[in-house]
């Protein structure tokens, strides 16, 4: 464990080279395309050597990125943002590495403006994860195992949704779909042995979707609480029509980022999410690290 202590020095002496993102680029028929991009590695370490009131070391690694594509032309906007988050932890003692993070997100939103901020939108989400999710337990003999519960594409959510849009600015929008589609699909080997009156989120047995049909309210805000502190703010809601309208979805985050340096930051995450058809109570995460930053 006690090497895990030069590993911020090792991340330091191998920072990619930052390229300038790609501010604005004309189209061929008069468009313009904007591009921006940016990537980062959170690390979070502790060790402990004869330390008196007890700890265990450990060590966390996490990778995000983050990136952008923007069109605009006589009124018609296409905005697209991609996100990716991974995150892996290590706990001496432990036999199996978990996860910290496993996130895949896709937003896209084309929209036709109506006013100076208003405009008509169609807006599509897909969600899933990376890398396979596991439940943790011990057997007879105490020994630590895990049992497979989730892995990509399984669950992932495609939503599909028309409705307004509201830009005041790239740091402040909020969209709001009174029809929109969501589609839960996930793998029938979690499915097939489901008990008849069980679900697997919200998939009943022997299926591999689910199909609702409702509301939803998607926003977004950043700002500069003090200089060089960034907050963001993410919230998304959804009601179903089909099931229970009254039990709303929701998936809000917040990502505090204090900036260093051009290559150094740190950042908390905190994320709250409800949904009744994964787990009946509210999910929680929060992540804090130390983050080398670099533009794509």
């Amino acid at each position: 464990m006690k090497s895990f202590v030069f590993l911020p020095f090792v991340l330091l002496l191998t920072i990619v080279q930052a390229q300038n993102p790609v501010a604005l680029e004309k189209d061929p028929v008069g468009g313009i395309w904007s591009y921006s991009g940016k990537a980062s590695l959170l690390f979070n370490q502790a060790a402990f050597s004869q330390w008196a009131s007890g700890g265990v070391n450990n060590v966390s690694l996490g990778f995000d990125v983050d990136y952008e594509v923007h069109y605009k032309e006589n009124g018609w906007s296409w905005d697209t943002k991609s996100s990716g988050s991974y995150g892996l932890s290590y706990i001496e003692g432990d036999k199996f590495l978990k996860k910290t993070n496993d996130r895949l997100e896709i937003n896209s939103l084309l929209g036709k403006e109506f006013s100076d901020t208003w405009s008509y939108s169609t807006i599509l989400n897909f969600k899933s994860q990376i890398a396979r999710g596991y439940s943790f337990g011990k057997n007879e003999e105490g020994e630590e195992i895990r049992t497979v519960r989730t892995h990509l594409f399984s669950p992932a959510y495609l939503q599909f949704g028309v409705g307004l849009y509201c830009k005041k600015s790239s740091k402040l929008w909020v969209n709001i779909a009174p029809f929109t589609q969501r589609i839960t699909f996930v793998s029938r080997k979690f499915t097939q042995d489901l008990a008849d009156d069980k679900a697997y989120f919200g998939v009943s047995k022997g299926s591999n979707h689910l199909f609702e049909l409702g509301a939803s309210v998607s926003g977004f805000y950043k700002f500069e609480a003090v200089e060089n502190v960034f907050i963001e703010n993410r919230l998304a809601l959804y009601s179903d029509y089909l099931g229970e309208p009254e039990n709303i979805d929701f998936d809000y985050s917040l990502t505090a980022t204090m900036k260093v340096n051009a290559y150094i930051s740190t950042q908390l995450e905190i994320q709250l999410v409800y949904d009744d058809n994964a787990v009946q109570d509210l999910q929680s995460r929060e992540i804090f690290g130390v983050g080398v930053n670099f533009d794509l």
